[in-house]
């Protein structure tokens, strides 16, 4: 008699959320079931909590048509403001910077795509912003940065 040799479990296959299990068991209810058969219990999809890179943003600035002068009072008001406010992820949005007139720019980003990052690393800001970086295509892509707010300093 052959006995049951139990196949290793493939390393890329991976286990099914619950969400898909109660997908599944949604779509088995319309099915005949074999004899003997029964479907496994159905679990609620717990809320899955907000990834870094998905993230629940707390507010956005949007820079365009603004002159540099402008886009740098702007930014430093939003950023202090959101910071007072608690804020601890925001979306500033530079844009990618329009077709230049000469074609020696015409691969150069948008003047306020290169400086935000700019006035983001100065000395001054180091107590309001903790880092950047460039947004998530749903949030702009390279058109758009999240900034990461350090938490105010408590009296």
């Amino acid at each position: 008699m052959r006995e049951a040799v139990e196949k290793p479990r493939r390393s890329d296959l991976r286990r099914l959320s619950e969400e898909e299990i109660a997908l599944w068991a949604e779509v088995a209810k319309s099915v005949a079931r074999r004899r003997g058969a029964s479907l496994p219990a159905v679990v609620e999809p717990k809320p899955t909590p907000p990834s870094h890179k998905g993230a629940t943003v707390d507010s956005a600035i949007d820079l365009h048509g603004m002159n540099q002068a402008q886009a740098h009072q702007a930014l430093r008001g939003f950023l202090v403001h959101m910071q007072a406010r608690g804020a601890k992820l925001v979306i500033v949005v530079t844009g990618k910077g329009g077709k230049q007139a000469s074609p020696v720019w015409a691969d150069e980003p948008g003047v306020l795509r290169r400086l935000v990052p700019q006035w983001l690393r100065e000395a001054d800001m180091r107590a309001v912003v903790v880092g950047f970086e460039e947004a998530g295509r749903a949030h702009g892509g390279a058109g758009a940065l999240y900034v990461r707010l350090r938490r105010r300093e408590r009296r």
